[in-house]
């Protein structure tokens, strides 16, 4: 099983998606949570700041797990792990992917997403933050 940490960052009572470049698990063109795997010896907090660094060259703080969903693809198993992440700083510049949007939760289902974000998304759309 491979550990894979999202982040849920939020501006102004709306929710931060990407929609991915080229994927060879079938996610390609698909909406998720950014973020991206534990590398050995990381913690998953330092990893999600390190991935959307990576990803946006933005700098967020990882604040707290909020929730996961166990995936099965039909070449891997992921532990898709959700946390919630503060802006610290920085421009965003898609590096990772097509583009991003601010979303409301309430439109957040109507996004083409990821199969392992479905459930996290779930959880977002109901949960006060």
């Amino acid at each position: 099983m491979i550990t894979v940490v999202a982040a849920l960052i939020v501006k102004d009572d709306k929710v931060l998606l990407a929609r991915r470049l080229g994927s060879a698990d079938g996610n390609s063109g698909k909406w998720e949570f950014p973020g991206g795997k534990v590398e050995k010896d990381e913690d998953e907090k330092t990893a999600i700041e390190r991935e959307i660094y990576e990803e946006f060259n933005v700098k967020v703080k990882a604040i707290k797990f909020l929730t996961n969903n166990i995936c099965e693809y039909p070449t891997r198993t992921i532990d898709l792990r959700l946390y919630e992440c503060s802006y610290i700083s920085g421009e965003f510049k898609l590096n990772a992917h097509s583009e991003y949007k601010y979303v409301s939760k309430d439109e957040i289902l109507e996004f083409d997403l990821c199969e392992a974000d479905i459930p996290l998304a779930k959880y977002v759309k109901n949960v006060k933050y």
